[in-house]
């Protein structure tokens, strides 16, 4: 019956960040930001997804800090970072942009990773000079960009205007989550977690969904409704992969599929067999992994690249 807004020990607990800032977004939004790991190292960058805030990524912060500089944030209204009433896409790109700005040095690489509402935040900011700046590559984790309560499969309906309106409702529900309580925890693995879901992993993922404020909840609902981020995915030049599960009930594999064809520079599609809409929790060394490698191939190649450039412009 607890409400603590995370698990307190585990591999899902959130690791003490060496440094917390708060980053000013474009409105006067004000964001958490948490930096782990060593000062000099490969920056990553991590983008949460709709009700979740910087404890989703604890098993990749604990894993990938040992030997990079992980620097997450916690979208407006999630976490610890205030509800806001400017709720929108143009928001989250702008929120993104200031994290950017703030955390990484001019001209600084950095692999970004967003999973299902951060993989849109990337999405809408494709355009944004501060993402063609800092972005080295990019990892899409169980995510879409236009058409999500449409294709949506939390009911098992045939798709059609009645289980669009149906869904539009569920999941834009303003009623309170309440406490974590086995029957809570049964619902939430079968909408957002593949069936083989270990219960640790339920419960981190369940603690952490039901501490967002509904109001946030219902607000954000609302964009997600009415997401069309197509143009965007277009945009990102940068290398990017994807990751999805095949029991992503919240997301499908559709999505991942035609981000895959959609994106100029995809360099890899993975569809988990079995895994939900949570991937970095139901898969973390997968995840991880995806990240570490990406950070090993195009961070160092676009590091060289700006040296490159900056020898060339002294010469």
């Amino acid at each position: 019956m607890s409400r603590l807004p995370h698990v307190s020990f585990g591999p899902y607990a959130p690791p003490v960040a060496a440094h917390v800032l708060t980053v000013t977004s474009a409105d006067g939004a004000r964001l958490h930001v948490e930096v782990h790991g060593p000062e000099n190292a490969p920056a990553v960058v991590l983008a949460h997804g709709w009700t979740c805030s910087t404890a989703f990524w604890a098993a990749q912060i604990r894993a990938l800090s040992a030997d990079h500089r992980v620097i997450a944030y916690d979208q407006r209204g999630h976490g610890r970072s205030p509800v806001s009433r400017v709720c929108g896409t143009d928001a989250l790109a702008d929120d993104l942009e200031a994290v950017l700005k703030a955390t990484l040095a001019p001209g600084e690489q950095a692999v970004i990773a967003g999973h299902s509402m951060g993989g849109m935040t990337v999405m809408a900011a494709a355009s944004r000079p501060a993402l063609r700046e800092h972005a080295a590559a990019v990892l899409l984790c169980s995510t879409g960009s236009s058409r999500l309560v449409a294709s949506a499969t939390v009911l098992p309906l045939r798709e059609g205007r009645v289980r669009t309106w149906l869904t539009r409702r569920i999941l834009g529900s303003r009623a309170p989550l309440g406490p974590v309580t086995p029957i809570a925890l049964r619902i939430l693995k079968y909408g957002t977690m593949g069936p083989g879901s270990a219960p640790h992993m339920v419960e981190a993922c369940a603690r952490i969904v039901h501490a967002c404020p509904r109001t946030a909840r219902h607000a954000w609902s609302q964009v997600l409704d009415l997401l069309d981020l197509d143009r965007g995915v277009g945009e990102l030049t940068m290398p990017v992969e994807v990751v999805a599960g095949t029991a992503d009930r919240l997301t499908p594999p559709v999505h991942a599929r035609a981000l895959a064809a959609a994106l100029p520079r995809c360099v890899g599609l993975t569809v988990l067999e079995g895994m939900g809409h949570m991937t970095p929790v139901e898969a973390p060394d997968l995840v991880t992994g995806k990240i570490r490698a990406l950070a090993a191939a195009h961070i160092t190649a676009a590091s060289a690249t700006t040296d490159a450039v900056h020898a060339e412009e002294s010469a």
